[in-house]
């Protein structure tokens, strides 16, 4: 009676079929323990096949389609995400300067993860205001806040907390950008001073650009 080979790790890799993976969701699907997984997984990274990431997380080697900002639906599982502040303003075109942190509004707690390939600054969101986010450029890869909820985004970080956004880097708007809209997101803001504390950031922004 012939026994049927075992497939290895590598083939549920590839059955993924994406290039980032994390060692708990290839044991589910391999049906092996977290710990036979890791160390099928330690010896692909020893054969330059994979890299790893960050805790649980891994990358294949040479893939064009990891970036820092892909990998941020596998640094916060639990947690809804999206790129905001800085650096959305950055993604859009609005500020020139690339961040040296990448910036992502969360519901979990605020907090810095680094990782091989990145370091992200987590700001939490209330629940209320945790909206105006949508696909980059329409892919499915990471969700990223409209340029106006961005802008918004920041000021309503910069009026919470006095440390956030004090030095805020040159803005150029495009055509697209509406500060109607921005100012929506403005009435949303529940808390009646930190609300006047963003429209006057707010205002002092348009006269800039006057």
């Amino acid at each position: 009676m012939k026994v049927a080979k075992e497939k290895s790790i590598l083939f549920y890799m590839k059955e993924l079929g994406r290039p980032i993976f994390t060692t708990f969701e290839l044991a589910t699907i391999s049906g092996k323990s977290q710990s036979t997984v890791t160390q099928s997984l330690n010896y692909l990274e020893s054969q330059g096949v994979i890299f790893k990431i960050y805790r649980g997380v891994w990358g294949e080697v040479g893939s064009d389609r990891i970036s820092p900002y892909t990998l941020i639906p596998f640094l916060l599982p639990s947690s809804r995400a999206y790129v905001s502040f800085i650096s959305a303003l950055h993604l859009y075109g609005i500020i020139e300067q690339i961040p040296q942190v990448i910036t992502v509004a969360a519901t979990s707690h605020t907090k810095i993860i680094k990782t091989s390939i990145g370091t992200y600054a987590i700001h939490r969101i209330a629940p209320w205001f945790f909206d105006g986010f949508t696909w980059y450029k329409g892919t499915e890869n990471f969700l990223i806040a409209e340029p106006e909820k961005a802008l918004i985004d920041s000021l309503y970080l910069s009026a919470c907390k006095k440390n956030q956004f004090v030095y805020f880097p040159e803005l150029q708007f495009t055509g697209s950008f509406s500060f109607r809209k921005a100012e929506e997101w403005v009435k949303r803001i529940s808390n009646s001073r930190i609300r006047v504390n963003v429209q006057k950031k707010l205002e002092r922004i348009k006269e800039k650009i006057r």
